[in-house]
């Protein structure tokens, strides 16, 4: 991968409308996918944890992916999730998404056995090998075994075909270290984050991008953020980060994930359907309140109408004095004020 075609932007990691019998709802699909293009995102990613990817077959996964790359036709690059149990099957889902013209795959560490830096080197050593399709690390330490950065540098210099990786831990530091040991060596590897709390100040420090949950709620503030940051408009970036923290917060933590994801892509006018994770009946009702919290939050950005009754004082857009907003201010401030010390702003 040459420099020039360096993975980058905001990608979205997709969620999957369903239908009354729990199938893939193939129309509403399509009518999302086209919503996010027009709206500014760089780049989808089908089959991540967003997407629910464990939730379904290797078979829906496949014609997830393919639809998008049908009714996408190239106007954006993909990354797909092939995450599968296995190498052999992981390779399986390589060869199948690059018949499709996918950009690139990503590839989570193994899940569910926790395993040491030396097995997780050999795991990606014999995908990097053997795969038809660019690589994409994906470092999702709550889920499964994290990838450190030692790990990465002898990936990235060993394996051509392993060109990126997203990292969803958050971590700032993290980020640093692996971008100062890949990037004198591979100047063209990508480099993700997927906490969308921290996208303004890992931009800053670096990224190239990023695969947002938020992206697919709301395609404009994450677009308008990344484009802010790389202007390096910072006051502007800085409000617009704190807004889509205030929001990210509430869809995160106020229900099982990705279900306030679901519940705020049905504020946007998609039908989305009941997702395969069974909830109980106090899980629907608390559903359906945090429901009417989206909606007043949406409804302060004009992207929907306030509930009918109005919204409580309080439920619009982000202000600077919000504890989330100061928290990720005092990290954009340390960030900028680090940068403009190296000559860097």
């Amino acid at each position: 991968m040459s420099k020039s075609s360096r993975l980058q932007g905001i990608f979205t990691p997709n969620l999957v409308p369903l239908d009354s019998r729990g199938n893939i709802n193939e129309p509403e699909l399509r009518k999302y996918i086209d919503w996010l293009i027009e709206r500014g995102v760089h780049g989808l990613y089908p089959n991540g944890s967003t997407g629910e990817f464990t939730r379904f077959t290797f078979e829906e996964r496949l014609r997830t992916v393919e639809i998008i790359a049908d009714q996408t036709r190239g106007r954006v690059p993909i990354l797909a999730g092939a995450a599968e149990a296995n190498v052999k099957e992981t390779l399986r889902a390589c060869e199948h998404y690059y018949r499709m013209g996918v950009r690139a795959v990503a590839i989570v560490a193994p899940f569910y056995y926790k395993l040491g830096p030396k097995s997780v080197y050999a795991y990606f050593k014999e995908i990097g090998q053997n795969t038809p399709i660019d690589v994409t690390l994906y470092n999702i330490p709550m889920f499964a075994s994290p990838i450190d950065v030692p790990t990465v540098q002898r990936l990235s210099e060993e394996c051509e075909k392993i060109v990126a990786i997203k990292d969803s831990s958050g971590d700032i530091p993290h980020m640093i270290r692996m971008i100062q040991a890949v990037r004198p060596n591979r100047p063209e590897f990508a480099f993700f984050t997927g906490w969308d709390a921290a996208l303004m100040p890992m931009l800053l420090v670096g990224c190239d991008g990023g695969t947002n949950a938020s992206s697919g709620v709301v395609p404009e503030i994450t677009r308008k953020l990344y484009d802010l940051t790389m202007a390096h408009r910072i006051d502007e970036a800085r409000q617009v980060q704190y807004d889509l923290v205030k929001l990210f917060d509430t869809m995160i933590y106020s229900a099982e994930f990705p279900e306030g994801f679901r519940a705020a892509v049905e504020l946007r006018g998609f039908r989305m359907g009941v997702g395969r994770q069974p909830m109980s009946a106090e899980q629907r009702t608390d559903l359906g309140t945090l429901s009417t919290t989206l909606q007043c939050m949406l409804s302060a950005h004009g992207f929907v109408n306030e509930p009918v009754g109005g919204c409580p004082a309080g439920k619009g857009a982000a202000k600077s004095g919000d504890v989330n907003a100061a928290e990720v201010g005092a990290i954009v401030s340390q960030v900028v004020a680090e940068l403009s010390r190296r000559g860097l702003l």
